[in-house]
């Protein structure tokens, strides 16, 4: 079986290895090949003889599948799956596979850090102390921020898939009451200080809106000047899940006007983010490029369960498969 990695780079920069696909067939793997739709003949030319392609951001779209007639397996090194025309793949009997849950720990802690520092402003006191600061200062200790404690405070979730459900335990661990938006609520899961809520709801009463859902078509943008209006004076809002839900110039109007305290994102609409996005000059938006997914520990779990997919598949039992 010929093996190809269209954009490997970003799962494994060169701290891991690829030998558990050679295992399996004749490997080739490429760093990069192009994620924006505009070079699909260097996509075709690559995966020409391929029975199996692995992709994380490279597009497959019909126009690929139709010109890669031994392609058998698409293996998505990712948990979305939007990157792949799954219709016209499994028309063509082409089995497409994503990776579930290997990131929860990682997008979790992520997002506690970015709310912590936001709250704490530890990378800015650091920074402060070590420009000499505390050093000419007259008293024991100095505040160049104010510090907020979480406690009793008001996490707003939208999402409660498991990075949802991992993040109402990190908050209430912290004393946070717990407001949940999601279409299908279940209230098994309500407890004291958790409880399911409408969208609106959590808009108008949360002090931080964390957000764990996919982007849809129903949801695109619904952070904006219409929601922030909603909201409370000096929320914070939080985006580890896809930048496309945040209308960025709806955000950095009301970060600049201080109606959203502050932001921090992992994540932007169009990435890597642009020099024009409107939030790079928002003093108060932390924004990180995309690694809340890529600690060492959960690019070690994808890469054993795109291996596994790939095993499972070759062995006629296919697992995680997502155009059913």
């Amino acid at each position: 079986m010929k093996i190809v990695v269209l954009d490997g780079y970003t799962l494994n920069p060169g701290d891991m290895s690829w030998e558990a696909f050679k295992e399996i067939g004749d490997l080739t793997v490429y760093d990069r090949t192009d994620y924006t739709g505009k070079e699909e003949e260097k996509t075709i030319e690559r995966a020409r003889d391929a029975e199996a392609i692995l992709t994380n951001k490279t597009i497959i779209t019909s126009k690929v599948i139709e010109k890669l007639p031994k392609l058998k397996y698409i293996g998505v090194l990712a948990t979305g799956y939007n990157v792949v025309d799954l219709e016209f793949a499994k028309k063509k009997g082409i089995v497409v596979t994503n990776i579930p849950q290997y990131s929860t720990s990682s997008v979790v802690q992520m997002s506690m850090a970015l709310i912590l520092e936001i709250c704490g402003h530890v990378g800015q006191h650091n920074a402060s102390v070590k420009k000499g600061d505390w050093q000419n200062c007259a008293d024991f200790s100095y505040l160049k921020y104010p510090i907020i404690e979480l406690s009793g405070k008001t996490i707003g979730l939208v999402g409660y898939g498991s990075i949802g459900k991992a993040m109402q335990k990190a908050a209430e661990a912290l004393g946070m009451k717990v407001f949940v938006y999601t279409p299908h609520p279940d209230k098994k899961y309500e407890n004291e200080s958790m409880k399911f809520v409408s969208l609106d709801t959590l808009f108008k009463e949360a002090d931080v809106i964390s957000l764990h859902c996919p982007l849809k078509d129903d949801n695109k943008e619904m952070i904006n000047k219409a929601s922030i209006k909603k909201m409370k004076n000096g929320v914070i809002i939080i985006n580890t899940a896809r930048g496309g839900l945040i209308n960025e110039r709806d955000l950095y109007e009301a970060l600049k006007e201080n109606k959203v305290y502050a932001a921090a994102l992992d994540v932007v609409s169009f990435e890597p983010i642009k020099e024009d996005n409107p939030l790079l000059k928002a003093e108060n938006c932390i924004i990180t490029p995309h690694i809340a997914w890529a600690t060492s520990e959960a690019r070690q779990r994808l890469m054993n369960i795109a291996v596994n997919n790939l095993k499972q598949f070759v062995d006629g039992c296919p697992i995680n498969v997502v155009n059913k």
